[in-house]
């Protein structure tokens, strides 16, 4: 049977895998998970909300019947599996990528659209 420091001591685990990934911070693996988005599937969202519903029974000793530990577990485990996949530096890079991509892509539609105008004029 699971125990409020067990579940406590999942939440914590994931709320630290979260700081790490995305750097989110937040007091509780709650505030964390709302922190955090759409950057994590729904899925790993939805096991990571698992672990908040049995955090919310409080030790109270009737509810805690109702928490199925391999279930926790199995949560736990692809939620840490998931954000252990994930590089900072490699999502950091991509995303400056991106925003050179689309900076030149403008900067060639511009000076297209200036030449085509030139010659539409007579220009050249």
């Amino acid at each position: 049977m699971e125990t409020r420091d067990s579940i406590q001591t999942r939440a914590d685990r994931i709320q630290a895998a979260l700081r790490a990934a995305f750097g989110v911070r937040g007091k509780s693996l709650d505030a964390a998970l709302s922190r955090t988005g759409r950057r994590i599937p729904k899925r790993v969202h939805a096991d990571a909300r698992k672990i908040v519903a049995a955090q919310s029974y409080g030790g109270h000793p009737k509810l805690m019947r109702q928490v199925d530990p391999a279930a926790l577990s199995a949560a736990e485990d692809r939620v840490l599996t998931f954000l252990d996949g994930i590089d900072r530096a490699d999502r950091r890079k991509g995303l400056w990528l991106g925003i050179g991509a689309a900076v030149a892509f403008n900067v060639l539609l511009v000076l297209t659209a200036v030449v085509v105008w030139m010659w539409w004029s007579g220009h050249v």
